[in-house]
């Protein structure tokens, strides 16, 4: 209970400092939301201190659902250097990294970005000018040993493949958690 009171008031402190980013609700109406679900602030926790910065950039219009979303200027530290899923990172024969987006998205309790909540991120701050961040890729595209990831230059977001396999030490992912 500790760490749900203490993670409140940085999470309301972040909402107050980007009102651009959710425009139209409300805090009163998000700490609600979080004391009914308060399960879900385990899971903030994590996104945290994984170096997320979680901030709400909306609601799902149709479920009524708060979206949650990284919002460090950067791809979180503590997800980074990463390969793409469970799959790619089980047919690393050397040099493994330590996990897998898909599988620490999975432990966290969140899901990768797809490319369009990733564009609708852009458009609220600028993100991923030093770094990458995975995105969901389509099966038809993983299915061929592919996946995408996307980041922010040049005043642009651009959407990229890479093998599933690969990671570096300036790639990571951003996840979404629907309260």
């Amino acid at each position: 209970m500790h760490i749900k009171n203490s993670l409140l008031p940085t999470l309301r402190t972040r909402f107050e400092k980007h009102p651009h980013r959710h425009q139209g609700i409300a805090w009163p109406d998000v700490e609600a939301q979080l004391k009914q679900y308060s399960d879900k602030l385990d899971i903030l926790q994590v996104m945290e201190d994984t170096g997320g910065e979680p901030d709400v950039i909306g609601r799902d219009e149709k479920t009524g659902e708060i979206l949650f979303v990284d919002c460090a200027p950067e791809s979180p530290k503590g997800r980074r250097s990463i390969c793409y899923d469970p799959e790619a990172l089980a047919s690393r024969k050397e040099h493994k990294p330590k996990h897998s987006a898909i599988g620490m998205a999975a432990d966290m309790g969140i899901e990768l970005l797809t490319e369009e909540q990733y564009y609708h991120l852009q458009t609220l701050d600028t993100f991923d000018a030093k770094t990458s961040s995975w995105i969901q890729t389509p099966e038809t595209i993983r299915n061929l040993g592919g996946a995408l990831f996307c980041d922010y230059r040049y005043a642009t977001v651009f959407t990229y493949h890479n093998g599933a396999e690969s990671y570096y030490a300036a790639r990571g992912f951003r996840g979404m958690l629907r309260v």
